[in-house]
C-alpha cells in the first residue's frame, strides 16, 4: 500500500481514531494525542502493515489500542487483572449526565467492546478481532457490559434523586 492510500485511510478515520485513542487512554486528552501520533508514525514508517483494505478501521483501532496499552504501562497506569474484576461500587459522586465517568466504571474489556459497538459502529466480531479474543467472549463482554452499564446508570440516577 502506498503513502497516499495510507494518508487517505488515516484522514477518513481520523475523528474515530482520536475518539478511540481517548477512550483507550481513560479519556485523557494529552495522552490520547500522543498515542494517536505514535500510532500514525508506526503506520507511516511501515512498522504496521495493512493486509486487507476492507479492514482498515479494525487494523487502525488495533494499532491504537496496543500503543495505548504500552503508554499506560510506561505511565504505570495499568490495572492488574485481579483489580479489574472487583465488584463495582460508586465510591465518589458521579454526575448522571457525565457518561464518560459512568463508562469508566465498567471493567476494561466490557468497556472496550461497548465503546466499539455503540460509539464506533463496529460489529461485535470486529471488536473481537481488535481485542484478539473469541467472538463468544466478545459477545459475553458486550452483554455483561450492557447490563452493568444499565445498572450503573440506574444507581447514579437513584443517588441523584435521593441525595445518596
Amino acid at each position: 500500500m502506498n503513502r497516499s492510500q495510507l494518508d487517505h485511510i488515516l484522514k477518513a478515520h481520523h475523528r474515530d481514531a482520536y475518539l478511540w485513542a481517548r477512550q483507550c487512554c481513560s479519556f485523557e486528552d494529552e495522552m490520547a494525542k500522543d498515542v494517536l501520533q505514535q500510532s500514525y508514525l508506526k503506520i507511516l514508517e511501515g512498522h504496521a502493515k495493512l493486509k486487507d483494505a476492507s479492514k482498515a478501521k479494525t487494523w487502525l483501532f488495533s494499532i491504537i489500542r496496543y500503543t495505548a496499552i504500552d503508554e499506560l504501562r510506561k505511565a504505570e497506569k495499568v490495572v492488574s487483572l485481579m483489580d479489574s474484576y472487583d465488584p463495582i461500587e460508586i465510591k465518589e459522586e458521579v454526575d448522571g449526565t457525565n457518561y464518560e465517568e459512568i463508562i469508566k466504571l465498567l471493567p476494561e474489556m466490557q468497556r472496550e467492546v461497548i465503546l466499539m459497538v455503540f460509539y464506533h459502529q463496529m460489529t461485535i466480531a470486529q471488536s473481537a478481532e481488535i481485542l484478539q479474543i473469541g467472538l463468544g467472549t466478545a459477545r459475553t463482554h458486550y452483554d455483561r457490559g450492557k447490563k452493568k452499564l444499565k445498572e450503573l446508570i440506574t444507581k447514579v440516577q437513584i443517588q441523584e434523586e435521593y441525595g445518596k
